[in-house]
């Protein structure tokens, strides 16, 4: 393995948790997609998106990209995922596609209507934006000893899956 590559992964696990090929496979297991099909659900040509897999690049340099990665893997992490029907999960992978661009907060933009996202999807991919998943659980250390449940804040939405930060949010305001 080149130096490149290793050093690639390494900035990939700092910035986005583990290396972009792991997160990549499971999506393309999960989706049941072909790298090509991946590639045009997060906006990417397919070379790009091999050369993230292999290590050869290390980062997504466009935010509305990273956003659909986020996004698909929401969806794959769905409690009703494998109930989808493969029409509803076309339309849904469709949906993603449309994700053009975000703003400054990181708070997605589309061209299609879809639902508005919700409070726990805008807080993670705000916090997603300014920070790396390392980053995150770094702040969370250093406030943890004095500000424990603020420390919790930041790992659940900053660093957890949407499910998990999802029932953090109904138990904290009692919803």
């Amino acid at each position: 393995m080149s130096e490149t590559v290793v050093r690639n992964r390494a900035l990939q696990t700092e910035w986005y948790g583990e290396p972009l090929g792991d997160r990549f496979r499971r999506l393309l297991d999960r989706l049941g997609l072909s790298q090509s099909g991946l590639a045009g659900v997060l906006g990417l040509s397919p070379p790009m998106l091999s050369q993230l897999m292999s290590g050869q690049r290390a980062k997504i340099s466009n935010p509305a990209v990273l956003h659909r990665l986020a996004a698909a893997e929401e969806l794959a992490a769905e409690p009703g995922f494998d109930e989808l029907s493969p029409a509803d999960l076309k339309e849904r992978l469709h949906r993603i596609r449309g994700e053009t661009a975000t703003t400054t907060s990181g708070i997605r933009v589309t061209t299609e209507r879809v639902p508005a996202q919700s409070p726990v999807r805008a807080l993670q991919s705000l916090l997603r934006t300014v920070a790396s998943a390392n980053e995150i659980e770094q702040a969370a250390t250093l406030i943890d000893v004095g500000y424990p449940e603020l420390a919790e804040v930041l790992r659940v939405y900053g660093n957890g899956r949407t499910s998990e930060a999802e029932a953090h949010l109904s138990r904290t305001l009692g919803s």
